[in-house]
């Protein structure tokens, strides 16, 4: 732990309160995983922004929600709000496997141990701070109830459920990247609790009666179908889902509206994206970068170790894959840190004791998409696409990777630094021409560890085309570009492709084609996945219903566990 006491974290005991000599705590944070003070982990960020206002804040991980409880009333009642989160995962995905197994690990908790958190851990935690303080507003944040604000398919219970906030009676829910609505509540709080003024408030969710409803503008005004109606009719949860995508997509979104037996979801519209000062004030908060002192001896937190030496260069991606999670929760437009930014933490990671000079990763969601943008704000504010390169790269998309190949030449510049690696995934897909190779060749000779990660993610035009990915033709060309390269160099590197099986459109046919194709490039496949369908993606909307629900193409889905694995083992047939 280096000279770090507990003092340097937030507190999260009732010695370590007393430590600070208070007497009150302002906000009491929960969060589902292992309390990392480091910028990759929300409940930090979160935590350390509300800190840095002058709040109290407190954080309780992984609190017991199986003995007395005794977890949620050590620290008692906070003067504002208690604030909850699942996690840096949803806890369902974070227990079970795509074939419905109970993993035997958690990333997040210290020695890899599996129990520490419940399923569906934002209801669980939520129903118990309700149960203990009624009178106390919770506010429910994170991935976990970020998708699941509205009616969503649940793979786990393969049905719908309502929104999270109908069953965890959370006061309010915020979604997306919390760093600016937060700070927004704990104000508005600061003086009590004025329904009025908390439901002005950008990017929250709660539940509302039919009076509030009747009242907002309708010109900014989107009513989606009931809960009801959608269990009832698969292709009206499926129009929600399109409404919901939509506005997700644009800069200037409307309020949406969501029945549920007599009262209502209302979710108010998305903040602008963060601005470049305001992401690097995130991340220049005095984190320590490292576990809580309370995990001495308990063994190593591995989510924490993969990341522990990268740095994250931007927020967003405007890929818009079916099946990923990272625009429906962060956002198709991309906050990009700025160069100094990037190096101050840089060299704040070169200071840490067990630094050997390696970098692990510069990258983000998408490795590539630093600094990119609309050339037009005008147009963007216009359009309600859900990615900015399918199925062809946006004409008013910046997509120069200069900035980037600067930022990769000033680290290299760093005396501390023997090697910094690119450990994300490149979009191979938006490489500007001007620039391709010689980003290709600086990423491939000098930011890899041999192996460089890419995600194609399968072979067939028609698995891709509902999966929202280029024609494999472009990763043909990319793996010609890259064993040029790896020739000109001298060195015998890798490239390792990432594949999924069994997504909507997806047969035993596809998958066979998929391994002749690849065997014919002489790959060996490593990195596989079989499809899970995780909340408020379209994949897994096409899973539920069976159907694309903007075009209503009808497609096959192969739901059959047994099915499924066969279609995984086809990535590893000789």
């Amino acid at each position: 732990m280096g000279a770090y006491t507990t003092k340097d974290f937030l507190p999260t005991s009732v010695k370590e309160v007393r430590e600070r000599g208070w007497e009150e705590l302002d906000i009491i944070l929960f969060s589902g995983d292992a309390y990392v003070d480091h910028p990759s982990f929300g409940i930090a960020v979160i935590g350390r922004l509300l800190e840095a206002e002058g709040y109290r804040v407190a954080v309780i991980p992984q609190p017991n929600w199986r003995d007395d409880l005794r977890d949620f009333k050590k620290l008692g009642k906070p003067r504002l709000f208690f604030g909850v989160s699942a996690g840096n995962m949803d806890s369902m995905v974070n227990h079970y496997t795509a074939a419905k197994r109970l993993r035997s690990n958690d990333a997040y908790t210290p020695g890899g141990k599996a129990g520490y958190r419940p399923d569906y851990a934002s209801r669980v935690y939520c129903n118990i701070l309700k149960k203990l303080y009624p009178d106390t507003p919770v506010v429910l944040g994170g991935i976990e109830g970020s998708l699941r604000r509205f009616t969503h398919y649940d793979y786990w219970q393969d049905g719908l459920k309502p929104s999270v906030l109908i069953e965890s009676r959370a006061d309010i829910l915020v979604y997306g990247m919390g760093d600016r609505v937060i700070l927004d509540i704990a104000k508005t709080l600061h003086n009590g609790f004025n329904l009025h003024l908390i439901r002005k408030i950008k990017q929250i969710a709660f539940v509302a009666d039919k009076k509030y409803v009747d009242r907002l503008p309708s010109d900014r005004t989107i009513m989606l179908h009931s809960f009801e109606a959608c269990c009832k009719d698969k292709r009206k949860f499926g129009e929600n889902f399109c409404h919901i995508e939509t506005e997700s997509n644009r800069m200037e979104a409307k309020i949406l509206v969501e029945p549920y037996q007599n009262r209502y979801i209302v979710v108010n519209e998305p903040y602008p994206y963060l601005t470049t000062e305001q992401l690097d004030h995130s991340f220049a908060l005095p984190y320590t970068r490292l576990p809580h002192p309370r995990y001495r001896n308990k063994g190593k937190i591995p989510a924490f170790e993969m990341i522990k030496f990268s740095v994250n260069l931007h927020r967003g991606c405007f890929g818009g894959c079916s099946f990923c999670t990272i625009s429906a929760h962060q956002g198709k437009y991309v906050s990009s840190r700025s160069e100094q930014s990037i190096l101050n933490e840089i060299a704040q990671i070169t200071r840490s004791e067990d630094f050997k000079g390696y970098l692990s990763d510069l990258g983000g969601p998408s490795a590539n998409m630093y600094n990119m943008h609309g050339k037009d704000t005008a147009l963007c504010r216009r359009c309600s696409r859900p990615s900015c390169i399918y199925p062809a790269v946006c004409k008013n998309l910046n997509n120069s990777h200069a900035p980037i190949l600067e930022i990769y030449r000033k680290v290299r510049e760093i005396p501390a630094v023997k090697k910094a690696f690119i450990g994300s995934g490149i979009r191979y897909d938006m490489i500007d021409e001007e620039n391709r190779n010689r980003y290709l060749t600086e990423v491939i000779t000098r930011h890899t560890s041999g192996r460089l990660k890419v995600a194609p993610e399968h072979t067939s035009d028609k698995v891709l085309k509902q999966m929202r990915k280029p024609p494999f033709d472009l990763f043909v060309r990319l793996n010609e570009d890259f064993r040029k390269i790896c020739r000109k160099a001298g060195v015998n590197y890798q490239l390792i492709p990432y594949f999924i099986s069994s997504h909507p459109a997806c047969s035993r046919n596809e998958m066979k084609e998929l391994s002749e194709k690849m065997k014919g490039l002489h790959f060996r496949l490593e990195q596989v996945q079989d499809f899970t369908p995780t909340p408020l993606t379209l994949s897994s909307v096409m899973y539920y219903t069976g159907e694309n629900p903007y075009t209503h193409e009808k497609l096959f889905v192969e739901r059959n566990i047994e099915n499924k694995k066969k279609q995984k083992n086809y990535f590893f047939k000789k």
